[in-house]
C-alpha cells in the first residue's frame, strides 16, 4: 500500500457519477449507494468535512415515471425528468444518512448563479456554514432552469460542477467517482494493454489527447470532463483522485492517503478567493490570443498583458470584464480584467502603448490587463 506523503484532507468535495450511482442500470442502486454513504459517515465521524456532489436524479426521474430504456433527448425531456427525480435522490440520501445520524442539506447550484461576484460568495458562504453547522451538503446543478441552448448559462455534467464546488469551498481533495478507474494510457475498455497513470504532475496537451474517447454510456462526461474539472480545481490549489467508486472502501483509503486512481497534482498554492472566482471562467465574457513574446513575460516574469503582445480577439467584453488569455497554440495562460473593451482592443492589439490614445482618442493605461488583475496557471 503506497501513500501519498503527509498528506491529510480535511475539506473534501466526493462527487458520484450516474454509472456509479445506478450500478450501470437504468435506476438507483441501493447497495453501493448505501456502502457510499457509509463511507462518507465515517469521515464524517472523524471530523472531516464532506459535501457530496451527486449525478442521478435524471435517472431516477426515468425510473419513476416508467420510461426505463428511453432516453430523453430534449432538454424539456431531461428537465422533467429531473425534477421527477431529485426529490426520490435526496429523499433516498436522507434516509441513508439519517441512519448514520448525519444531517442533509440540498443546494441546486445554476452556473449563472455563480457567474457574478455576490452570486459566488454567497454560495460560498452557504456551503460553508452548513459544513460548520456539521451539516452535510449534497449538491446538484439545478437542471430545471439551467438552459442548454444559451451559451456558458450550464455546467454541462457533474464533473465541472464539482470542480467548481471544490473551487467555491476552497477543498483540500476533489475525488471523481464513476465507473472509470482513472487516467490510462489507452482506453481500457477496447485496448487490454492500457496503463494506469497513477500520478499527474500537471494537464498538458499530451494528458487531454490520452483522455479523449473514453466514455461511459450513461454518463454525460466521461475522461474529457474528469480532466476538465481536474485542470480548474488543480490550478485552485486542490489535489484531484479520479478512481472506480466500486472499489471497496475506496473513499476512506484515498482520505488515508492510500494511492487509488490517478491522483492529480495541485499546480499552485490555495489561491485567495477572487483569484478562484476569476479563474473559474463562470464569468469570462471573451478571449485574448497572444504572441510568443507576451506568452513569455507573462509566465516567466509576471509581467502585465500589453496591447502590443496581443495577436487575436474573441468575445465581446467590455471594459472590466474577465478574460481568458491563451497563447498561440490555443493553450490557456490565465485570466485577467481588462482595461480596454474587445471592440478597443481590436483596434489597438499590436500597437505600441504610446500610440493607445492616438488610435482610440482615450487612453486608460498601458496595460490591456495589469499584472495585479491577472491570474496565471
Amino acid at each position: 500500500m503506497s501513500k501519498e506523503p503527509n498528506q491529510r484532507y480535511q475539506r473534501m468535495v466526493v462527487k458520484f457519477g450516474t454509472g456509479l450511482v445506478t450500478g450501470g442500470s437504468d435506476h438507483l442502486n441501493p447497495e453501493i449507494m448505501s456502502g457510499l454513504v457509509a463511507q462518507v459517515a465515517r469521515l464524517h465521524e472523524q471530523g472531516r468535512e464532506i459535501i457530496v456532489v451527486s449525478s442521478g436524479a435524471i435517472a431516477s426521474g426515468r425510473h419513476r415515471l416508467g420510461l426505463s430504456g428511453k432516453k430523453a433527448g430534449s432538454i424539456p425531456d431531461k428537465q422533467v425528468l429531473a425534477a421527477v427525480g431529485q426529490s426520490p435522490l435526496m429523499n433516498f440520501y436522507d434516509s441513508l444518512f439519517s441512519q448514520h445520524h448525519i444531517t442533509v442539506a440540498q443546494a441546486l447550484l445554476a452556473k449563472a448563479d455563480l457567474s457574478d461576484r455576490a452570486g459566488y460568495l454567497n454560495a460560498r458562504n452557504t456551503l460553508l456554514a452548513l459544513l460548520e453547522l456539521r451539516v452535510l451538503p449534497i449538491v446538484n446543478e439545478n437542471d430545471v432552469v439551467a438552459v442548454d441552448e444559451i451559451k456558458e448559462a450550464r455546467f454541462g455534467d457533474n464533473d465541472n460542477l464539482s470542480a467548481m464546488v471544490a473551487n467555491l469551498v476552497d477543498a483540500d481533495l476533489l475525488l471523481i467517482l464513476s465507473d472509470i478507474a482513472g487516467l490510462f494510457t489507452a482506453d481500457p475498455r477496447r485496448n487490454t494493454r492500457a496503463e494506469l497513470i497513477p500520478r499527474v504532475e500537471k494537464i498538458d496537451a499530451g494528458i487531454e489527447k490520452l483522455a479523449a474517447g473514453t466514455t461511459s454510456s450513461l454518463a454525460i462526461g466521461g475522461m474529457v470532463t474528469k480532466i476538465e474539472a481536474a485542470k480548474l480545481a488543480t490550478a485552485s490549489g486542490t489535489a484531484v483522485v479520479v478512481a472506480d467508486g466500486r472499489e471497496p472502501e475506496v473513499i476512506l483509503r484515498i482520505a488515508g492517503g492510500e494511492a487509488v486512481g490517478t491522483l492529480f497534482l495541485p499546480t499552485t498554492s490555495k489561491l485567495e478567493s477572487r483569484q478562484r472566482w476569476m479563474l473559474s471562467g463562470l464569468c469570462t465574457r471573451g478571449k485574448l490570443m497572444v504572441d510568443s513574446g507576451a506568452a513569455t513575460a507573462l509566465k516567466k516574469r509576471r509581467g502585465s498583458l500589453l496591447a502590443a503582445g496581443i495577436k487575436q480577439v474573441s468575445g465581446r467584453f467590455e471594459q472590466g470584464d474577465i478574460v481568458n488569455i491563451s497563447d498561440a497554440e490555443g493553450t490557456r495562460l490565465g485570466c485577467g480584467m481588462t482595461n480596454y473593451s474587445s471592440a478597443d482592443i481590436e483596434i489597438i492589439k499590436g500597437a505600441h502603448s504610446g500610440e493607445i490614445a492616438t488610435l482610440l482618442g482615450h487612453d486608460y493605461g498601458s496595460e490591456v490587463v495589469h499584472r495585479n488583475n491577472l491570474v496565471l496557471l
